[in-house]
């Protein structure tokens, strides 16, 4: 396959949670992914956090070649230019911030450009998708938000409920995003988002990074690329195809105890298997059309025969990740 209109491509992926080294971040350019955004942090406290960034400074030292930080959507554009992957951070709790509203500029100037308010359960800001009770963003958490939007701080409501999320696109003055989920119409989890939530996203001038995690997916690892940009096509239609993107969840090359870790962290005595099923107690068997970031032509191709323009094409596949943050990530002075 002639991969020249896809290597021309600015590609953004909306979230990985990778056991990082140097083989992945060869697979991301062969890929040719110009941008991930790395989840560096799950139920870390504050040190915890600063520590984690340590990690990446490392990283970031011994893969200089392959590697950069991003601290402005600028460097977006300069890691294509040199032809290196550049890696955003974020956070898909608020953990990192305590409960202390100061920490969210300290984060901020760590280059933590993205934060959810919830994982899966309920937390100091807002409520996660697993709770029975959605009780909405919390007075902390419109507070937060504020400050967030001040900073420019991205606000991420991935694993939060219902109502939590609409509440979240209504109170945050400055468009909101949906890093990895799909859409509850595709395939029934609790993580995914109902059409209400999709077009309240869209027409707020958020946007969605749709997941390629088997279990967000129909029929899991058997769901085909052409069933996947079915979907594409059919959220296009719903939200406008200027407010889709990519947020494949890749976790590679983590141990169980790592999805142990982020269903549990230090808050449950017990086996918590999210859906409430044994099945998904493992990793899913990857997709056959995406088994790494080496894939990811594999997406742009499938797109265009679904009938995607090449402009669509590279809107979803990078362009519209690329234009919502050069406004995302200025602070309000």
């Amino acid at each position: 396959m002639d991969h020249s209109f896809h290597n021309d491509l600015i590609v953004i992926d909306g979230l990985q949670y990778s056991n990082w080294n140097r083989d992945i971040f060869k697979q991301l350019h062969a890929g040719g992914v110009t941008m991930v955004h790395a989840t560096i942090v799950y139920h870390e406290k504050t040190q915890e956090t600063l520590k984690r960034v340590a990690e990446w400074n490392r990283l970031f030292e011994s893969n200089a070649d392959l590697i950069m930080p991003i601290r402005s959507a600028a460097d977006i554009r300069l890691a294509k230019q040199i032809g290196k992957v550049g890696i955003m951070f974020g956070a898909q709790n608020c953990s990192p911030i305590e409960d202390d509203i100061g920490m969210i500029e300290v984060m901020r100037e760590l280059n933590m450009m993205i934060m959810q308010l919830t994982y899966n359960n309920q937390s100091l800001l807002a409520c996660g998708c697993y709770e029975s009770e959605d009780s909405g963003v919390t007075r902390f958490g419109k507070q937060a938000i504020r400050e967030m939007n001040r900073v420019g701080m991205v606000v991420d409501m991935s694993h939060s409920a219902e109502r939590s999320t609409l509440e979240a696109i209504e109170i945050s003055e400055r468009p909101i995003v949906i890093s990895h989920a799909n859409p509850l119409s595709f395939h029934h989890a609790k993580r995914n988002k109902s059409d209400t939530v999709l077009k309240a996203l869209g027409e707020s001038g958020g946007l969605l990074g749709f997941s390629l995690y088997p279990f967000h997916l129909k029929n899991g690892p058997d769901c085909t690329l052409n069933d996947f940009c079915e979907m594409v096509a059919r959220t296009a239609d719903l939200m406008g195809v200027d407010h889709i993107g990519i947020g494949t969840d890749l976790c590679q090359e983590q141990p169980v105890s790592v999805l142990e870790w982020m269903r549990n962290g230090n808050w449950s005595k017990e086996m918590d298997y999210g859906e409430g099923s044994k099945s998904n107690a493992d990793w899913p068997k990857p997709l056959s059309w995406f088994r790494d970031s080496r894939d990811f032509p594999h997406i742009t191709y499938g797109l265009l025969e679904q009938g995607f323009s090449q402009d669509e094409v590279s809107k979803i596949m990078g362009l519209n990740w690329l234009n919502f943050l050069d406004s995302a990530l200025q602070p309000i002075r």
